[in-house]
Formats: C-alpha cells, sequence, structure tokens
C-alpha cells in the first residue's frame, strides 16, 4: 500500500503541534489526513469514517481521554486501526505504555519521542502492513470446546506436534527444535494449544496428551537424526503430571519404544501452576534426568519460584520467556533482566535459550549479552514435520552467526 493511498488520524492536544505533523505527512504524500484533540474525538472520527483509518498518530497526554484510555477503547472495536506513538513521556513509562498496548491487542508500529523527524515518519509508515483477520483463527479462538470435543479429537487423532527450530547463537547452527501442540480441527483448521491445554489441565486429562506428543515427536526426531545426528527434540511436561510418581517409567519406554535415545529428548516444565506434591515431583525429575532425559525449565520468570526450583532440580537449560525478549534490544530494563538470567544460568552451568525471537535487531543483542540459544518467528515459525525437513535442509547458518564471538563483559546497556 503506497503513502497515498492511506488515511491517516493524528491525534494531538496541541494544535500547534498538531499542524507540524499534518505538514510532515502532506509533504510525503498522504492525502487522506483526519485530526483530533484527544482520544474522545479520535474515536469519533474512526467511528464516522467513510474511509476506514489506517493509522492512528497518537500522543499520549492529552485532555477529557488521554492515550492509554484510547487505546483501551480501540480494542473492544476491533477496527484495525494501527497505532503510532508520539509523546514526550518518559522512556521507562512509554516502555510501560508499549507493553500495555500490546496486550491490549494494539497493531502498534511504533513508539517515538517528540519531536519526531521528517525521516523518522517516513520510516515507521513505511512499516505499515494492513491489521488483516484471519477468520479461521478467530473462529478457533472464540469457540468454547468442551471437554469431549478435545478428548474426540484425541481419539480421532486430530492432534500434530509442530516443530520450531532452536539456533546455537556462536554458529548459527540448528541445535534442536521445540514440538508445539496443535490441533488440526477439521472444520476450524489449525487450533492453538491456548483453546485446550487448561481443559485438560483442570479436568485431569492432560496425559493423555502429552503421551500422544511424546510418541510423535520422539519418532519425528529419529527420522531427522539421519540427517542431523545431534538434534535434540524438546517436549513439554505440564507440572501436574509430575504427581504419578509412575510418569518417569512411563515417558521412558514410550520414547525408547519410538527409537530415540532419552539423551535426544528436553522435557520442558512450565510452572503453570503449583507444584502440589513436591516429594512426587522431585522423585519423577530425578528418575528421568537418571534415564538420560535434560530438564527445562521453560518461561522463566513468568512462574511461581523460578529460582527455587532451579536450585533443587537437575535442570539442564534455562528458557526465557518472551515477555521479556521482545523489545528488550531498546528497553534498558528488560535487557537487565535477560543478562542476569544468562549470566545466572552461566553459573550455574546451564545453557541459556531465549524464546520469541522476532528480530534481527533482537538477535544480535541476545549475543552481545551471551546467550546461547534462540527461538522465535524471526528464525522460523512452527511447522509440520514435512516443511521443518525442508527447513533443515536450506539452513543456512551463515544467517544467524553473522557477528563477532561474545564478549561476556560487555557492559548491559551496549548495542
Amino acid at each position: 500500500m503506497t503513502l497515498h493511498n492511506l488515511n491517516i488520524l493524528v491525534i494531538e492536544d496541541d494544535s500547534f503541534q498538531r499542524s507540524l505533523i499534518v505538514n510532515m505527512l502532506q509533504s510525503l504524500g498522504v492525502l487522506n489526513i483526519c485530526e483530533a484533540g484527544d482520544g474522545k474525538q479520535a474515536l469519533e472520527v474512526i467511528d464516522q469514517a467513510v474511509i476506514p483509518v489506517d493509522i492512528a498518530l497518537c500522543d499520549m497526554d492529552m485532555p477529557e481521554m488521554d492515550g492509554m484510555e484510547f487505546m483501551r477503547h480501540l480494542e473492544k472495536r476491533k477496527s484495525g486501526v494501527s497505532v503510532l506513538i508520539l509523546s514526550t513521556l518518559d522512556r521507562a513509562l512509554l516502555a510501560s505504555i508499549q507493553t500495555m498496548a500490546k496486550a491490549y491487542g494494539i497493531n502498534l508500529i511504533g513508539v517515538v519521542e517528540k519531536p519526531i523527524s521528517l525521516a523518522q515518519l517516513k520510516s515507521l509508515i513505511a512499516q505499515f502492513e494492513p491489521h488483516e483477520i484471519n477468520v479461521r483463527q478467530t473462529i478457533a479462538a472464540t469457540h468454547a470446546f468442551s471437554l469431549e470435543e478435545i478428548r474426540q479429537g484425541m481419539r480421532a487423532d486430530q492432534f500434530e506436534p509442530y516443530f520450531q527450530p532452536k539456533i546455537d547463537l556462536k554458529t548459527g547452527k540448528l541445535s534442536g527444535m521445540e514440538a508445539l501442540v496443535r490441533w488440526l480441527h477439521p472444520e476450524h483448521g489449525v487450533i492453538s494449544p491456548y483453546a485446550f491445554i487448561a481443559q485438560l489441565e483442570l479436568n485431569n486429562h492432560i496425559d493423555e496428551l502429552t503421551f500422544i506428543m511424546l510418541e510423535k515427536s520422539a519418532a519425528a526426531c529419529r527420522l531427522l537424526q539421519s540427517e542431523n545426528p545431534d538434534i535434540t527434540v524438546s517436549v513439554n511436561l505440564s507440572l501436574i503430571s509430575l504427581n504419578n510418581t509412575e510418569l518417569a517409567h512411563k515417558i521412558t519406554r514410550v520414547v525408547k519404544d519410538a527409537g530415540l535415545d532419552p539423551r535426544r529428548m528436553i522435557l520442558e516444565i512450565t510452572e503453570s501452576a503449583l507444584m502440589t506434591d513436591v516429594a512426587h515431583a522431585l522423585e519423577n525429575l530425578a528418575r528421568l534426568c537418571m534415564h538420560g532425559f535434560r530438564l527445562s525449565i521453560d518461561d522463566y520468570g513468568t512462574g511461581y519460584s523460578n529460582m527455587q526450583q532451579l536450585t533443587r532440580i537437575a535442570f539442564t537449560e534455562l528458557k526465557i520467556d518472551q515477555s521479556f525478549v521482545k523489545e528488550f534490544a531498546c528497553n534498558e530494563a528488560l535487557r537487565i533482566v535477560v543478562k542476569s538470567s544468562i549470566d545466572m544460568a552461566h553459573k550455574l552451568n546451564v545453557k541459556s535459550v531465549a524464546e520469541g525471537v522476532e528480530t534481527q535487531q533482537d538477535l544480535d543483542a541476545l549475543k552481545r549479552v551471551g546467550c546461547d540459544m534462540a527461538q522465535g518467528y524471526f528464525i522460523a515459525k512452527p511447522m509440520n514435520l514435512a516443511a521443518f525437513t525442508e527447513f533443515c535442509q536450506k539452513h543456512d547458518a551463515t544467517r544467524f552467526a553473522a557477528l563477532p564471538l561474545i564478549d561476556r563483559r560487555a557492559p548491559v546497556n551496549a548495542d
């Protein structure tokens, strides 16, 4: 979409500042420009617009309705309007507002401190892509599946692992893959785990899905080993399952029956619930380690007593949650949290893995702070086995190993 086809709304209470931005947009060739003095007026413009608004350039500190309230109301309208935040607020506060906007589901183009330059404005608007709603995913997300529907799907063999690659940040080479469950629903298409995991855990049926994933993921990893002998596969293991003292034996048997050496499988423990029976859980985890499995603490920093678990379970990997990784390259507070987690992992002789890597900037920043491995959409989205096999064949390690060797002594704010 060219600039002159865009419909841009400028939301700014200061008439002089608003006029400057309008003039900049006109000089860039934008023909359709609307104006509003605060969030309330902006919502009226959006509701009444004959040509749908594509981008809202929004100040934060405004009378009547500020920018934050505007975004809250905007999200409810599902209008598809993208937002570019312009503000003189403190950087730390802007970072918090940016996180809030994404939590509301706002399609955020960027956050810029005023005054914005013509070059900045042109560059940011050039990144705009129409915010399209995937109808099939929307239907799936809003459909409340019953427990029986989910279990019927498992009985019909509709659940499959999708694989997301993990790369070594020193070499750029493929180091492993994470198996992420997807429900291939005959009516609603590909369903993400958010639609069914909680239901299974709540009703104590999560083990049924876990063993489906273990068997299929182990078989896939065994198949890929002919071309990638060192590849590993990571499979999520619910904390709830660890209450069963027979779990470790069952997991070991399923994985070995699929032809995979347990040393090639990493079990990711997500602390989505409190560990109700600590002794049973620790016994299972210790036995899994004894049989050769490696353990990973998943979504580090978001669960219950993560630091305590690191000291009492023989983890070999620490996965830094994507909520810390996204935007950390340009957010000082997040950068400190990520680097501290990586440093702690290294001191504990544990590998660090960053989830949710979406840009080259994120990847380069992770290398600079010494992260060992990474995964995320910038590298590749989760894919079925056929697509992953093709990815392995075409993977170019040099694409992800452009930086020199990591200097772990580099200061936290190094870019």
